[in-house]
């Protein structure tokens, strides 16, 4: 059955408002989970990064949406973008859609936040509990965190750049804050955007890798 091409553009209706977003279902062959993309400030689904990722996930039987969670208008409302009880009311509503259109209902979630977009992944994991499967950060801001990081359950994956010393103590200090099984992963080389030959592929791996260890539930379409 064909689901959607390479991908899907679609609009999520929220609040009176509408959230663009693209969606990515393998076709013929078994969809292992869906993988949520909360984005850093400043992003939006045309990441080319978050894009690179999404499809090299796809072509390992990942779905993905990649989701603006704010409107174009609000989005040039700069203090919009470091609003994370916003983001993550934002993420927490698309979240309760993936879990109820139709074509992704039955598929387990996890969420993947980039810089600022980790703190809404790791607030909306923490509200959601064990409904989230697995969460996995690049370059994440975890400081920015209103929710407590003690009540995530999911199993959290945290990957830094080697060369980005600022955003690795971050990250060390929010996994000893976490209870749930978590990881560090820093990839000598590289810097924070990850802009660096290969390095956006050792990401990939690692996150594919964390995925299909902890999201084991397959679809076939």
């Amino acid at each position: 059955m064909k689901i959607a091409d390479v991908y899907k553009e679609i609009e999520i209706y929220i609040d009176n408002i509408s959230l663009n977003g693209k969606l990515r279902i393998p076709e013929n062959m078994e969809c292992k989970g869906i993988i949520l993309f909360s984005h850093g400030s400043g992003s939006s689904r045309l990441s080319n990064r978050n894009n690179f990722i999404a499809n090299l996930l796809l072509d390992e039987g990942y779905a993905s949406l990649l989701i603006d969670l704010l409107t174009t208008e609000e989005d040039l409302v700069y203090e919009n973008r470091f609003d994370i009880d916003l983001l993550t009311d934002r993420l927490l509503k698309v979240t309760k859609w993936v879990r109820n259109y139709k074509h992704t209902k039955h598929l387990p979630i996890a969420l993947f936040g980039a810089s600022c977009g980790a703190a809404s992944a790791l607030n909306a994991a923490a509200y959601l509990g064990n409904k989230i499967k697995a969460v996995v950060l690049r370059s994440g801001r975890p400081d920015l965190v209103t929710y407590s990081l003690m009540y995530i359950t999911a199993p959290t994956l945290f990957i830094v750049g080697g060369n980005d010393q600022v955003v690795v103590e971050l990250n060390k200090r929010a996994k000893d804050q976490l209870k749930c099984h978590s990881e560090l992963k820093i990839i000598e080389g590289a810097s924070h955007l990850f802009t660096e030959i290969g390095k956006l592929e050792i990401v990939t791996k690692l996150s594919n890798s964390w995925f299909d260890k902890y999201l084991n539930n397959k679809v076939l379409y």
